[in-house]
């Protein structure tokens, strides 16, 4: 080297080529991503940033109704599908003061029937609009030529709908997830053997310890869930690949078909269970160490002296709450003598106490790990749960819908929160809550003990979650371990024709011994009978 470089010292050489060896071996590949709004987006968003910075090609799948996917970005490119309808903030919060309402009437058959209606409704119908864009986009000739022409190499979606599982069918590329939830219902009950004596259906409010009633409550919740998936969803689904493949393709093998689930839980958080072996967790991949807040909120910290900070979020899909709600909760923050941050987009709460700053947007996670942070108000949805106890911060929870309250109870069970509903929450409740978490010295310690069992790893989360969809990419799949048990009848799967066998075997055994017993003693009889 050094007679092809003459006028360059020896150890500028030498340093350089270490440098060169240093330098990862990456093929920049062609990512389509078919995302979910929302908080799904922020952690999603997270996962694409990253690609982009190892050097892949990121092209974005959107709506015109998009709300927190921007069209044009430093790091994707997009694809605006139009439609005329979408799954935007105005949907979401129709949808939302009305399960409020419903809450907050109180726990009466009557409301639980009414909400669960009401669910139904609404993922029927954000599931619908899901399956109107993806026709928009078969009917578009020229927008598939170029998604065919594009030649992506991989698809990333987050399951909890279904458009980039018919996509990457229909590419015929490897599917990766971003998952939680897959369609309707929890993504371990698609994949792997979930008997529902010990694993909790989402919405139960149950844990991995259940007692005869308890159990039966969950068969209930589960048989609900399958009713969902046959007879509401799946259906919508079907019928868009009824309609676009030539060739006969079930819904529920596509999404079971998916080579990498990167969950986004880890067995800190969630009760244990089965698994499989393309299920890769990577819960918290979105939390990190704080960074500095911004000097007018940091002196707005430093100001609360020894008492510190709550912050409080109601998560990203909650841009208003009823002001009656609203007003009780800023009278219990006005009792205390924190200072407290609360990310309110709404009208002011005329009971708004000095000791509260509003914000329509805060740092979340550096607040988090701010040491003055003494507790969180939240809704329970899965970054914000994740993110508090990266940081060992206590949660005072108020679950909204879906799976928050679930998420919440997996943290009560670990000591690390305290939960109030909807409808009981009020200013004394509110304020009894807070006042526990505070001044009972469990509730930081235990949060602290999730913290480190989640930080003690040997590989972080994002980058486990990066090595393996570069895995799936260079490897055009991972089919070595994807099972081949969806492929099976049901009642292959359970091995019922193997036991029906089995018994016919067993019936036909016993029929001939007692055929014979009784043929012999029929000649036994006859014999007797003639020497008589």
């Amino acid at each position: 080297m050094a007679k092809l470089f003459p006028d360059v010292p020896m150890s500028s050489l030498i340093l350089l080529s270490l440098f060169l060896c240093c330098v990862p071996n990456c093929h920049g590949g062609k990512i389509l991503v078919a995302p979910v709004e929302g908080s799904h987006w922020v952690n999603m968003d997270i996962l694409i940033r990253a690609l982009h910075s190892q050097g892949h090609s990121i092209t974005v799948l959107r709506t015109t109704k998009s709300w927190y996917i921007k069209e044009e970005s430093s790091y994707y490119s997009s694809i605006t599908v139009p439609t005329k309808q979408g799954f935007d903030d105005e949907f979401v919060k129709e949808i939302l003061f009305k399960m409020m309402a419903i809450e907050r009437e109180g726990g009466s058959t009557m409301s639980f029937i009414s909400l669960q209606l009401l669910i139904f409704s609404a993922m029927g119908d954000a599931h619908s609009i899901t399956c109107q864009v993806l026709s928009t986009m078969f009917e578009d000739r020229t927008l598939m030529q170029h998604l065919n022409e594009s030649q992506f190499d991989l698809v990333l979606t987050d399951p909890a709908f279904g458009d980039g599982i018919i996509l990457a069918h229909y590419l015929k590329v490897p599917l990766v997830y971003n998952v939680r939830w897959v369609i309707s219902e929890e993504g371990h009950f698609f994949l792997a053997p979930s008997p529902v004596s010990y694993i909790p259906i989402t919405g139960s409010g149950l844990s991995d310890k259940m007692v005869f009633f308890e159990r039966m409550k969950n068969m209930l919740f589960y048989l609900t869930v399958q009713f969902q998936r046959r007879f509401i969803i799946g259906p919508l689904y079907q019928a868009v690949c009824d309609k676009y493949f030539e060739e006969k393709v079930d819904i529920y093998e596509l999404v079971q078909a998916a080579d990498i689930w990167l969950m986004r839980v880890d067995f800190v958080f969630e009760f244990p269970r089965p698994t499989m072996p393309n299920v890769v967790y990577m819960g918290g991949f979105q939390c990190k160490p704080a960074k500095p807040l911004p000097q007018d909120l940091e002196d707005f910290v430093q100001s609360s002296g020894e008492h510190g900070v709550i912050i409080m979020s109601l998560g990203t899909f909650v841009t208003d709450i009823p002001s009656d709600f609203a007003d009780s909760i800023a009278s219990a923050f006005a009792e205390l003598p924190q200072k407290v941050i609360w990310r309110h987009v709404g009208e002011r709460p005329s009971t708004l106490g000095n000791n509260t700053l509003l914000l329509k947007w805060m740092p979340q996670n550096d607040l988090l790990g701010h040491p003055k942070i003494r507790a969180f108000v939240a809704h329970g949805g899965t970054n914000g749960v994740q993110e508090a106890m990266y940081h060992g911060v206590p949660v005072v929870g108020i679950p909204l819908f879906f799976d928050q309250y679930d998420n919440l109870f997996r943290l009560k069970e670990r000591g690390g929160a305290k939960i109030l509903s909807v409808a009981s929450a009020n200013k004394a409740s509110v304020l009894q809550a807070l006042q526990e978490v505070l001044h009972v010295p469990s509730y930081r310690e235990n949060m602290q003990r999730l913290s480190r069992l989640h930080r003690d790893q040997p590989m972080e989360p994002l980058d486990r979650a990066l090595f393996w969809i570069e895995f799936v990419m260079r490897h055009k799949g991972a089919a070595h371990l994807r099972t081949e048990s969806y492929k099976m009848p049901w009642y292959s799967y359970h091995s019922l024709d193997v036991m029906m066998f089995l018994l016919a075997v067993l019936f036909l055994m016993l029929f001939n011994m007692f055929a014979l017993i009784r043929c012999s003693l029929r000649l036994c009889g006859k014999v007797k009978s003639k020497k008589d």
